[in-house]
């Protein structure tokens, strides 16, 4: 057997990764009911120790993650050229991404606030760590402001400081992209630190269904079944959310702004749509999104420049929907009360952070950014996630298929609003999505 034929055979497969993340969550939880119903503390040590250890590889990557995609994601905001229209094009894409960020992003916490995910059951962190988040939320903005700036670097970084992480990160994030060529050399080597951080956590993901296993047998164990319903919460939040942007938001944009009609429309992108929600990739799907988009009417050079680009910043699913409902369901799940100064957090990195990110956006770079824009301390973050990771694939489908739409819809908006959209074209049969032809474009 060649070298690369058996390179081919160990290539990592997400169905059966999802498949296992699932399968683990079952065990799991058998696991932990058999400890609770037979009182086996070995069976819950075990169990704990798994699932902890997960925790902490997880831990140890949230504050340079955060650091490194702040600053890699303000330099990747460098305009491109091409004269007035493509500058006019680019401000305007940009533009409706911001406002469908933001009203995805409050229908999510408008959901979140309804079902309230995590809540019913409190897994306490530190004490002392939750008073100081519990400062931070009922506190005023001064508060706010007084604990954003770190007595030094390094103590940001030891001390475990999230929202001071992010504020550092900003501040050189700016002066990085003010200085240009100057700061390359910096730029280059946080790229570099965000590659490597980016490969040390998809090898530690790898691990989740072990450490699914661990975490859900020891949540069962210790608080029984009653730990199902705030993750079913989650599921269901994170569902009805998308639902609303998807079959509620999109088909008004089409139809009172772009005057298109969303029947047309669906009828138009379905087929990438299921596409999208089976494959759990936007970027597995965008030779198919990019053809539709050109189905309904957009040209081709602008789809060509509007659909990738959507592709990586564009996703109200992964980057606004669900960082809001996650947000809510880690503070419910260890009993922290989030006030008026979270939840605008929580809008305006849904809002800019998506664009900031560009390249780089994905929902747990995002879900990372906005619970540690709120100031919660990694461990807490790190188990949430980690929680929250235990039911991803079946939320992962939805969120990634209103991802998609949303990346069809803004290019057919900008383009009625600057007179490109073909009515003809639109009026037309769909191109055939999967022929060899528009697999060649990619």
């Amino acid at each position: 057997m060649s070298t690369s034929a058996g390179r081919s055979r160990l290539r990592f497969n997400p169905k059966l990764f999802a498949v296992a993340v699932i399968a683990s969550l079952v065990l799991g939880a058998l696991l932990g009911w058999i400890a609770k119903q037979t009182g086996a503390e070995w069976l819950v040590t075990t169990l704990d120790t798994i699932g902890s250890t997960f925790t902490k590889l997880l831990t140890f990557t949230v504050l340079p993650l955060i650091f490194t995609a702040i600053v890699v994601g303000i330099n990747s905001l460098r305009g491109v050229g091409g004269g007035r229209t493509a500058a006019r094009l680019g401000g305007k894409t940009a533009l409706w991404f911001a406002i469908t960020s933001l009203i995805a992003v409050v229908i999510g916490l408008l959901i979140g606030g309804l079902f309230q995910p995590g809540r019913g059951l409190v897994i306490e962190p530190d004490p002392a760590k939750l008073e100081a988040i519990g400062e931070r939320t009922h506190g005023s903005w001064l508060d706010l402001i007084n604990g954003l700036v770190p007595s030094n670097l390094i103590s940001a970084f030891a001390d475990g400081e999230t929202l001071q992480v992010v504020f550092v990160a900003l501040i050189i994030g700016a002066a990085t992209y003010s200085l240009g060529d100057k700061a390359a050399p910096f730029v280059n080597f946080n790229k570099a630190a965000f590659e490597v951080i980016q490969r040390v956590l998809g090898w530690i993901i790898r691990l989740a269904p072990l450490g699914t296993l661990g975490l859900i047998g020891n949540a069962v164990a210790t608080y029984g079944n009653e730990f199902f319903v705030p993750l079913l919460k989650l599921i269901g939040s994170t569902y009805v959310a998308c639902a609303l942007v998807l079959f509620g938001v999109y088909p008004l944009l089409l139809a009172f702004v772009a005057k298109v009609s969303p029947v047309r429309f669906f009828a138009k992108s379905w087929n990438v749509l299921q596409f999208a929600f089976v494959s759990r990739s936007s970027g597995a799907s965008l030779p198919m999104t990019r053809q539709t988009a050109q189905d309904l009417g957009v040209p081709a050079s602008y789809a060509n420049f509007a659909v990738p680009l959507a592709t990586t910043t564009k996703m109200d699913g992964c980057a606004a929907i669900y960082p809001a409902v996650g947000s809510m369901f880690i503070a419910n799940l260890f009993g922290i009360q989030l006030g008026p100064v979270q939840y605008l957090t929580i809008i305006a990195v849904a809002v800019f952070g998506s664009i900031a990110t560009a390249g780089v956006t994905g929902w747990f770079t995002m879900l990372t950014l906005t619970v540690g824009a709120l100031g919660f301390p990694p461990e807490v973050v790190a188990t949430g996630i980690a929680i929250a990771y235990a039911v991803d694939p079946v939320m992962d489908m939805v969120r990634t298929a209103t991802n998609v739409a949303g990346q069809i819809v803004v290019p057919v908006v900008v383009a009625r609003s600057e007179g490109l959209l073909d009515d003809d074209v639109l009026a037309k049969p769909s191109t055939p999505l999967l022929d060899d032809s528009s697999l060649a474009k990619v």
